[in-house]
This record gives C-alpha cells, sequence and structure tokens, in this order.
C-alpha cells in the first residue's frame, strides 16, 4: 500500500469516525492533556494498522478495537507515573472556552465508567454504542455468556449507585 493511500484511508476514517474514538478516550483518560495525548496514540496506531485492515469486520468494529487496546496499555502506563504528577488541569478548565451545556447524567456516568475494571470499562463503552455479545465477544476475546454475566453485574452496579444520584436511571 502506498503512503499516500494509507493517508486518504486514515483521514477519511478519522473523519467519520471520531466520536467513537473520543468515547473510548473519554473513558480512560480524564484530563484534556490526557485525553489529547491518548488521542494522539490511537492515531498513530490506527496510522501504522491500515495496511493490516482486511476487512473481516466492520472498520468501526476495527477501530474500535485498536481504540480499546491503546488505550488499555495507555492507561496500564500512566497507572506506573500517577504518583510523581501534580494536577495541573484541576484549573485548567479556566482557560478553556466552552460555551455546550454540561448534561450532568452524563458526567455521573462517566464517573461511574471511570470507576470501573478495564474490561468492565471497555464492555459498557461496547454496550452503550450498541454492540452485541457476540461483537463484544470477538473484540474483548471472552465468551459471549461470560459478556452477559459481566453486564448484567454492571447494570445493577450502576443501577444500584444511580439511587444514591438525585436523577436516578
Amino acid at each position: 500500500m502506498k503512503e499516500s493511500e494509507q493517508r486518504q484511508i486514515f483521514t477519511e476514517w478519522l473523519g467519520e469516525y471520531r466520536a467513537l474514538l473520543f468515547k473510548v478516550i473519554r473513558a480512560y483518560a480524564f484530563t484534556t492533556d490526557d485525553q489529547n495525548d491518548l488521542f494522539q496514540d490511537v492515531c498513530i496506531q490506527v496510522f501504522r494498522s491500515v495496511p493490516n485492515f482486511k476487512g473481516s469486520s466492520a472498520v468501526s468494529t476495527w477501530l474500535y478495537r485498536i481504540a480499546l487496546n491503546t488505550a488499555i496499555k495507555w492507561s496500564t502506563k500512566e497507572k506506573k507515573h500517577v504518583n510523581g504528577h501534580q494536577e495541573v488541569d484541576k484549573v485548567g478548565h479556566i482557560l478553556e472556552a466552552n460555551d455546550e451545556p454540561v448534561d450532568e447524567r452524563i458526567s455521573w456516568l462517566y464517573e461511574q465508567i471511570k470507576q470501573f475494571n478495564e474490561i468492565d470499562r471497555s464492555l459498557t463503552l461496547l454496550l452503550l454504542d450498541g454492540y452485541s455479545y457476540k461483537e463484544m465477544s470477538q473484540m474483548m476475546g471472552i465468551s459471549e455468556s461470560n459478556i452477559g454475566v459481566k453486564i448484567h453485574r454492571i447494570k445493577k452496579q450502576l443501577v444500584n449507585n444511580s439511587k444514591q444520584y438525585e436523577y436516578g436511571v
């Protein structure tokens, strides 16, 4: 594959699936700087992987898997460095102009997802994006029945936690 062709495919995919990638990124990186860093890592992995795409799955499924794997590796690497960093981003929101209203329920959901282990976090994102248990099984390398059990537990936990939240589920 020529590099120009690779760039064209990458640009098309990035334009079409940017929101999907950011869903994964937001679930693993919680500050703006971290989200930007992780997005850059995901983009690098996607670009490098373009020639390896064989079309045996949907592009969205393939990109989702790349984003999840990259996010999990990034998250593991970042955990090793957390103790040495101070959170500068606590005041970063002052510098950003954001006119979009924030839906508190979505913020609450991302806070809940952030507390899950990596597999449950990934499954929750896949579920929210409407993937079937079979597709999740293929992406995660877990049996469909195990996916069902994990999702049942995740939903139960979210429902229980939402009872403490003002709006409920």
